[in-house]
């Protein structure tokens, strides 16, 4: 796994070579955007006692809260951020320590149409600004793709349908086979649109 031997590398290294953003955050306090994204650096939900950011730190955090598009926001509690604004949170989180992978598990759950067009702009931004960066998205719905997806795996009962470069994945007929319900896909400007085929 990235370029590492499972089972001859220490974990705790490679843990760090991997971001990971799960919608269902734990976090309990009430932290501002700020000291959330901040706990990336550490990897713990809550910050860790009599650790204090480097300023280098706290520049890289203030960058990605503004890639995300959070700038106005950065001193906002947990508490009262949009479930699509907790969301690119925990994306700006992933990313402080500068992972080669970040694997974003359903990250438009919950959000209505504006905020997932946000999060799918930031993940757009993302990209042009982290070339280097590996990104695997996992959801059920292709509205949610963001139009760089490059290539896509398709499951079907816990074992692999199709896999390969995006062209060659989305299509009606994988799409169809894979949800088991004959569908049509449009594809405009990069996005994908769906609709039950007659």
């Amino acid at each position: 796994m990235l370029g590492r031997r499972l089972g001859s590398v220490d974990l705790r290294d490679l843990r760090a070579y991997v971001g990971h953003v799960n919608p269902r955050h734990p976090l309990r306090s009430p932290l501002p955007v700020r000291d959330v994204v901040l706990t990336g650096v550490t990897n713990s939900v809550e910050p860790v006692p009599r650790w204090r950011p480097t300023p280098g730190q706290e520049e890289r955090a203030d960058r990605l809260i503004a890639l995300l598009g959070l700038a106005h926001r950065a001193d906002a509690r947990w508490p009262t951020l949009s479930q699509g604004e907790r969301g690119r949170t925990l994306i700006a989180r992933s990313l402080m320590p500068s992972p080669r992978l970040v694997l974003l598990d359903e990250p438009a759950t919950g959000l209505d149409l504006a905020g997932r067009e946000r999060l799918l702009d930031s993940l757009d931004a993302l990209r042009a600004t982290h070339p280097e960066l590996a990104t695997v998205l996992v959801t059920h719905h292709l509205e949610e793709l963001p139009a760089g997806t490059t290539h896509a795996l398709l499951l079907r009962d816990g074992a692999t349908l199709a896999s390969g470069a995006v062209d060659d994945v989305v299509t009606g007929e994988w799409i169809s086979k894979c949800f088991d319900h004959p569908v049509r896909l449009e594809r405009t400007e990069g996005r994908w649109s769906v609709r039950t085929h007659r």
